[in-house]
């Protein structure tokens, strides 16, 4: 009887599928082209031209007299204030915020994450309104403020609230998706090796945060400059002590100073094309940081 070798049968490997390729028509890539860019152009490049163009028709010499003339400087310095104090705020608090969200669980953090977009959620005239009804003659606080001589509503420091209100969840919300990816791994690390806890935050956590930071900077500053709405609403538009830049424009418009008003908005035009330069910058930067 001959020897039989059974051998045992190889499992055959199925051969990886093709990628499937979809090659669309070059009509169908030019048309979604035009479109993109024409409502690119539509929405945001000619309103932009026609701004600095109605601003620049009357002249040089009209444009600056618009942009230097006292009431102007008032706005423009009383902006820059209000936004040197709220960007600041909002980076202690988002930086507290972000810290205690991502490093801690505590009874009540799910509604600190809501509040933190309460901003996004509510009208910016329903929170000038809120800050009304807090500090006005007639709030809650009003009458305690009027006997200590303390005026917030219709005043700066009305103004700066309201500001740092509507421009709370941008520093929070860069911040988090950073803090809780990076985790508190190299925090404990450099604390059991003796750091005190302003070194850690200095040497490990900020280097680890400083892109989503500085961007979360960036958005919070264009949104102080350019806030309306709430600050509308708590300033009583007093000409030369409480008017932001976009109310003195509003101001400018209404009283048909229509070369006067354009002049002023392009300087706030000016200012989002900054923006959106510095985001692109810091966009670059962190990516080649990240590859580092």
């Amino acid at each position: 009887m001959s020897d039989m070798t059974l051998e045992r049968p190889q499992a055959v490997t199925p051969a990886p599928l093709a990628p499937v390729v979809t090659r669309e028509p070059r009509w169908v890539k030019g048309l979604l082209i035009t479109l993109g860019l024409g409502w690119f152009a539509a929405l945001l490049l000619l309103p932009l031209a026609i701004v600095f163009i109605q601003a620049l028709t009357p002249g040089l010499k009209a444009f600056w007299f618009a942009i230097s003339e006292p009431d102007a400087l008032s706005a423009l310095g009383l902006t820059a204030l209000v936004t040197l104090c709220s960007v600041p705020l909002n980076v202690l608090f988002g930086l507290a915020a972000a810290w205690a969200i991502a490093r801690f669980r505590f009874p009540g953090r799910q509604l600190l994450i809501t509040l933190i977009d309460l901003p996004f959620s509510v009208s910016p005239v329903i929170a000038g309104l809120m800050f009304v009804l807090m500090f006005g003659s007639r709030g809650w606080f009003g009458e305690w403020l009027s006997a200590h001589d303390i005026k917030i509503i219709f005043a700066t420091p009305g103004i700066i609230l309201a500001t740092t209100f509507i421009t709370v969840p941008f520093v929070v919300r860069e911040l988090l998706p950073q803090m809780e990816a990076h985790g508190p791994e190299e925090e404990e690390a450099a604390m059991m090796l003796g750091a005190s806890a302003l070194q850690m935050f200095w040497r490990v956590t900020l280097p680890g945060i400083r892109w989503s930071l500085m961007y979360g900077v960036l958005l919070s500053t264009a949104r102080a400059v350019g806030e309306f709405g709430a600050v509308s609403v708590v300033s009583g538009h007093i000409r030369g002590q409480t008017n932001t830049l976009p109310l003195h424009i509003e101001i400018l418009y209404n009283e048909y100073q229509t070369g006067a008003a354009f002049a002023v908005a392009s300087l706030l035009a000016l200012f989002g094309i900054a923006t959106l330069v510095g985001e692109t910058l810091l966009s670059r930067l962190r990516g080649g940081g990240q590859q580092h």
